[in-house]
């Protein structure tokens, strides 16, 4: 059986300029959101927390558009639109 890195190595991605990701409210993330559950859950590890800047990163190039950030976040700060037309992951079988 195939590891989770295996198979998201298969998927092949057209990165845009802009990003369809946004933390709307980095305070939020910063001073009320204590366990960061967005950078555990992502397959992808779209989302990391530097702790330098003390804020999240998003690596909105690697998203699989599966949701599961948006759905754990438990302030519903994570604001999430599909890619424009032609850019975003592509999935094939195998």
């Amino acid at each position: 059986m195939s590891s989770v890195e295996e198979k998201l190595g298969t998927l092949t991605y057209k990165k845009d300029h802009q990003s369809h990701i946004a933390i709307p409210d980095a305070d939020i993330c910063l001073k009320k959101c204590k366990d960061k559950p967005c950078v555990a859950v992502c397959p992808a590890k779209v989302y990391d927390w530097d702790e330098s800047k003390k804020k999240i990163v998003i690596g909105y190039e690697n998203c699989i558009e599966c949701g599961a950030a948006r759905m754990i976040c438990p302030f519903q700060n994570i604001k999430w639109e599909p890619p424009r037309g032609g850019f975003g992951v592509s999935y094939k079988f195998g």
